[in-house]
C-alpha cells in the first residue's frame, strides 16, 4: 500500500469484507463496474485488481485443469448413499483445486480459465426422467437423498475456516431444470406450486440454509413464465427472501442472451441485462452484461443497483482471500503435491467400491478360484471415456474394466478380451470374435451399456448432438451382443456402464449377475475387479429407478411429478430406487416408534436393530421410507426420510436410530403452502424400499399426528 493507493480501505485486511468492497466500489468508474459483472473479468490496474475467470468446474474432481483425481461420476457418488464418503471427497476435490489455482497465478495475481476458486457445482437438479442425458451429473431422483450429499458436497468445498473460504459451491441449475437439452434455451418448464415446494427445491434450500453455499446458477428454461436467470419469484422472493440467501448469483453461460433471443422477454440486450440484474443475476456466463453501460446511459437500470450486485460479487472475492497477504490465508499454502496424490487415488478407488449397485446375482458372484477363462467382452470394456463422465478432469492412470480383471486375475487365471461391436451402429464383423473368447471361457463378462459419446449436456456428445435419449434400452447392437453371446451358453456377468437407467429386461431374465457401475471414475476397473471377485463385497443402491420402458412415463416435456420417480410411481419397476444386492444377509427386527402419538411441531425417533445373519462382513445401507397414508391433499406415495450406512461383521447387530422431525411430515396445498395435518404415518426401514419382491427383509410401523391444522 502506498500514499498513492486510490483505495487503501479495500487493501486493509483488518476490515470487514463489506466495507472493503464498498470502499472499492466508491472508487470505480461505470465501466469498471461492468467490467466485473462478466464470468471473465477485466483487470483494472488503476486499482491493482487483476484479471478474475470466474467459471471453474468441479463435479466429480477438479475438471478441465489438466490432471487431477477423478472421482466417480456424480450419479455414482450418489449411488454410494455415503454423505462421510461425500464430505471426504470434496475436500480432496477442494484441496487440488487451491493448490492448482495458487500453482497458476500469474505475476499480477491473474487467474487462468479453469484455476480459479469459484466452482459451478454441484449439479443438484432432480433427476425426475431417464431421458435426460444430464441426469448423470446429478444425485438422482429423491430430493432427501440430493439434499443430503450435496450439503456435504458443498460443505467440503467451502471449506470451515471462519474467515476465508476454501472455494466458492455453486448448486446449480436453479429451479426447475432437468431436460429436455435441445429446447432448454427457450422451454418453459411449467409445475404446480405443489410439485415446485415438494420436489424441485428442498434441496436447493438445504443447499443453501443448512450448507451456506455463497453461490447459486440459476437454469437456462423459464419456471411458470419467468426466465430462472431473471425471476423475481425463484431470485427474490425464495432464494434471497424465504431462504436468507446472501451470496451472488450466476447465470448459465449464454442465458442472458436467451432472455431476448428465444424467450423473447426482453426486446434488445440492455433490456435483458438490466432486468436479470434487477432480479437478482449478479453476474452473467457470457459478454450480454457488456451492455449494461449501455442500459444505464438508456435509464434502464441505475449504477446504484449495479453496486448491489458489485458488492456481492466483490464480498465472495475477498472472503476468498485473493485480495490478502497468502500467509494470512490457511489454504493458500495447500502444497500442488495433493494434486492427483496416491491418499486421493485410493480415496477415489473407495468411491468406485462403493458406488458399484449389484442389481442382480444367481449365486454366480463372486467368482471362485474354479474359474480358469475369462471372457472380457464389449465396447465399454477397454475405454477410458466410460471411466470420467463430463465435466471431468484427466486421471494420470485410468484403469478400465478390462485392466482392472487382468491385473486382479493375476497368473490364476486366463482373461481373453474382445471388444465385439461399438456403442451403436450396426456392424457385426466383431460378433464372431466376442462367441468364440465367450466359447473358450468359463465365465463371460460383458462391459455394455451407455457413454459419454452417448448421453450428456447438449453439444457434447459426439454421437448423439442433443445429449437426451430417445429411448432407454441397450443400444440395439449391443442388445443383439448381450443375446448372442449368452447364447453361448457360459455364465455371463453383465456390467453395466453409464449415467442413467437403463431397461435391460431381456437380461434380469437371462444372465447369471447384473451390476451397475456408472461411470465409475479413475479406478471403476479395479473397483469392479475387486467385487466381481469378492475382495469387496458390494453395498451401492440405486439412486434412480430402472424402468422397463418408457411406456411406464409421462412424456419427457412434462413437468409434472406424477407418474415419475419412486415417489409417484405406481408401477412395477425393473430394479427400484434403492435396490441394491450384497453377498452377505442382513435382517431386520425390533422397529420402535416413539412416541407413537405426536402434535405437530414435535419429533419421532425410529429405532430397529439391523444384523448381518450371513458369512460376509458387508455394508448395509439402511433406509427409512414414510408415507403420509391420510392426506387431504397429493402426497408421495413414500419418501426416503432417512439412511444410514453401517458395516457389520458376519453374525454382528446393531441398533440404528432415526430422528424425523415434523418439517419431515408436511405436505402441501394447492398454493405450495406446507403444513402438517392430523393423520396417520407409516414408517417402513429396510435394506430397500417396502416392495416385497425386492428386499427381503423390511420391517414397518406407525405413528400418529394429533391437534395439526391446515396451516399449522
Amino acid at each position: 500500500m502506498t500514499d498513492s493507493d486510490p483505495c487503501p480501505a479495500f487493501r486493509d485486511p483488518s476490515l470487514p469484507p463489506a466495507e472493503r468492497a464498498q470502499a472499492l466500489i466508491a472508487a470505480m468508474t461505470l465501466e469498471e463496474k461492468v467490467s466485473q459483472m462478466v464470468h471473465d473479468a477485466f483487470a483494472i490496474p488503476r486499482l491493482g485488481i487483476p484479471a478474475y475467470n470466474w467459471w471453474n468446474e468441479c463435479l466429480h474432481g477438479v475438471g478441465r485443469a489438466g490432471v487431477a483425481t477423478v472421482f466417480p461420476q456424480a450419479i455414482g457418488l450418489a449411488a454410494t448413499f455415503d454423505t462421510d464418503l461425500m464430505f471426504r471427497v470434496a475436500t480432496a476435490i477442494s484441496d487440488e483445486a487451491r493448490a492448482k489455482h495458487h500453482a497458476a497465478l500469474a505475476a499480477d495475481g491473474g487467474s487462468l480459465w479453469y484455476y480459479g476458486l469459484t466452482f459451478w457445482s454441484p449439479n443438484i437438479n432432480l433427476f425426475r426422467d431417464p431421458r435426460w442425458g444430464r441426469g448423470q451429473e446429478t444425485y438422482g431422483e429423491c430430493p432427501y437423498l440430493t439434499a443430503r450429499l450435496g450439503v456435504q458436497f458443498v460443505r467440503g468445498l467451502q471449506g470451515e475456516d471462519p474467515r476465508y473460504l476454501k472455494l466458492v459451491a455453486t448448486p446449480k441449475h436453479f429451479a426447475v431444470h432437468s431436460g429436455p437439452e435441445a429446447e432448454r434455451h427457450g422451454f418453459d418448464a411449467v409445475v404446480s406450486q405443489r410439485d415446485l415446494r415438494e420436489s424441485y427445491l428442498p434441496h436447493f434450500e438445504a443447499c443453501v440454509v443448512e450448507a451456506g453455499a455463497c453461490s447459486v446458477m440459476p437454469a437456462y428454461n423459464r419456471t411458470n413464465g419467468e426466465a430462472c436467470a431473471a425471476s423475481p419469484t425463484l431470485l427474490q422472493r425464495i432464494l434471497r427472501g424465504e431462504w436468507g440467501f446472501q451470496g451472488y448469483v450466476v447465470s448459465d453461460c449464454g442465458a442472458i442472451d436467451d432472455i431476448y433471443q428465444h424467450h423473447k422477454l426482453a426486446s434488445s440486450p440492455e433490456e435483458a441485462a438490466a432486468i436479470s440484474v434487477r432480479a437478482g443475476c449478479d453476474l452473467n456466463c457470457g459478454c450480454t452484461y457488456g451492455s449494461l453501460v449501455a442500459a444505464v446511459q438508456q435509464g434502464l437500470i441505475t449504477e446504484a443497483e449495479l453496486d448491489v450486485s458489485l458488492q456481492r460479487l466483490l464480498e465472495a472475492r475477498l472472503r476468498l482471500g485473493m485480495f490478502d497477504p497468502p500467509e494470512m490465508v490457511p489454504y493458500a499454502s495447500i502444497p500442488l503435491e495433493v494434486n492427483d496424490c496416491p491418499a486421493h487415488r485410493e480415496l477415489a478407488r473407495q468411491a468406485a467400491r462403493e458406488s458399484i449397485v449389484m442389481l442382480k446375482n444367481d449365486g454366480l458372484l463372486p467368482l471362485t478360484t474354479e474359474v480358469r477363462t475369462l471372457a472380457v467382452i464389449g465396447p465399454n470394456a477397454d475405454d477410458v471415456d466410460v471411466l470420467l463422465g463430463n465435466y471431468n478432469g484427466l486421471p494420470s492412470v485410468a484403469v478400465t474394466p478390462l485392466q482392472g480383471l487382468i491385473e486382479r486375475a493375476g497368473d490364476t487365471m486366463r482373461v481373453t478380451y474382445a471388444r465385439g461391436c461399438d456403442l451403436v451402429g450396426e456392424d457385426r464383423s466383431g460378433f464372431a470374435e466376442a462367441l468364440r473368447v465367450a466359447s473358450e471361457a468359463d465365465v463371460v463378462v460383458l462391459v455394455l451399456g451407455l457413454s459419454p459419446r452417448l448421453e450428456g449436456e447438449e453439444g457434447d456428445s459426439d454421437l448423439n448432438r442433443s445429449g437426451d435419449r430417445t429411448y432407454i434400452d441397450l443400444p440395439p447392437i449391443q442388445e443383439a451382443l448381450l443375446r448372442e453371446v449368452t447364447a453361448v451358453g457360459k455364465p455371463v456377468v453383465l456390467a453395466l456402464t453409464g449415467g442413467s437407467a437403463v431397461a435391460v429386461n431381456w437380461a434380469a431374465e437371462h444372465v447369471s449377475a447384473i451390476l451397475a457401475t456408472w461411470y465409475g471414475g479413475e479406478e471403476a476397473g479395479t473397483a469392479l475387479a475387486e467385487v466381481l471377485f469378492g475382495d469387496v463385497n458390494p453395498s451401492g443402491r440405486l439412486p434412480v429407478t430402472f424402468y422397463r420402458s418408457l411406456d411406464q412415463l409421462p412424456p419427457f416435456s412434462d413437468y409434472a411429478m406424477a407418474g415419475r420417480t419412486y415417489r409417484f410411481f405406481a408401477g412395477q419397476p425393473l430394479y427400484p430406487f434403492g435396490h441394491g444386492l450384497s453377498y452377505t444377509r442382513f435382517t431386520y427386527s425390533n422397529l420402535e416408534v416413539t412416541p407413537d402419538t405426536i402434535a405437530a411441531g414435535e419429533s419421532v425417533q425410529v429405532t430397529v436393530t439391523v444384523a448381518n445373519t450371513g458369512e460376509r462382513a458387508g455394508d448395509e445401507v439402511v433406509q427409512l421410507y414414510l408415507s403420509d397414508v391420510e392426506a387431504s391433499v397429493p402426497v408421495p406415495l413414500r419418501q426416503l426420510q432417512g439412511f444410514q450406512r453401517v458395516h457389520l461383521e458376519p453374525g454382528e447387530s446393531r441398533r440404528v436410530v432415526f430422528a424425523l422431525q415434523s418439517r419431515q411430515m408436511v405436505c402441501y396445498d394447492d398454493d405450495g403452502r406446507p403444513f402438517v395435518e392430523p393423520g396417520k404415518f407409516t414408517v417402513a426401514v429396510g435394506g430397500g424400499q417396502p416392495l416385497a419382491q425386492f428386499t427381503s427383509s423390511f420391517v414397518t410401523g406407525s405413528f400418529l399426528v394429533t391437534g395439526a391444522p391446515p396451516g399449522g
